[in-house]
């Protein structure tokens, strides 16, 4: 599952994880490997410097963003060091999922259609969409960002375009919680019976 800052995947995870999905959330983890004692945390500081790190020990994300947005050399750097700790825990997290038997497993991948690599690695492609309007208001809301900053982080994201081309459903989110509820409970119906014609899928 991908889509746009401030689309509303993580509303949508939570409504799969309550009707039984096991969720492997790469942003979520991509914070806690930037947290205060964070695997990524002292490869940062030795790439950066120490003024990228905050006083908690955490990344200074607002530093952070404000280097990477307008350095493609910086953000290639940080992405070596992130994703690949990212996957490991993805794997891990997949992994235990698995034992547990869940019927199936969602991936919340925000650059999902910006990676070459996930989606070869997926059985179907779920975009939670709204306007783009909407995304920069959210922003703006939750985490307390200026309009240009919100901006830039959606011009540096794969467009809404780019994203609706490679769905195989759409979950639109600019609504009533109770309609994405429906939305999310006609999703899992929908694995659910695609599991049962291919059982062979993941």
């Amino acid at each position: 599952m991908t889509g746009g800052i401030g689309s509303g995947k993580t509303a949508v995870s939570d409504e799969l994880a309550k009707l039984g999905a096991g969720i492997v959330d790469a942003d979520l983890i991509a914070h806690q490997t930037t947290a205060p004692g964070g695997a990524a945390i002292p490869l940062i500081q030795k790439q950066f410097g120490a003024e990228f790190i905050d006083r908690s020990g955490a990344l200074d994300r607002g530093k952070m963003r404000s280097l990477v947005f307008g350095d493609l050399k910086a953000r290639k750097s940080l992405e070596d060091i992130t994703h690949p700790l990212i996957r490991q825990e993805t794997i891990k997290q997949a992994q235990q999922l698995m034992q547990r038997k869940v019927p199936y497993l969602v991936f919340v991948v925000p650059l999902l259609i910006e990676s070459g690599d996930w989606k070869h690695l997926l059985d179907y492609l779920v975009v939670v969409d709204c306007p783009e309007e909407l995304q920069i208001e959210r922003v703006m809301h939750r985490s307390k960002l200026p309009r240009n900053e919100v901006e830039a982080i959606i011009n540096a994201q794969a467009s809404r375009v780019e994203r609706l081309a490679c769905a195989d459903t759409v979950i639109e989110n600019q609504g009533a919680l109770e309609h994405l509820k429906a939305e999310v409970l006609s999703l899992h119906q929908k694995i659910l019976q695609i599991q049962k014609d291919h059982p062979s899928s993941s």
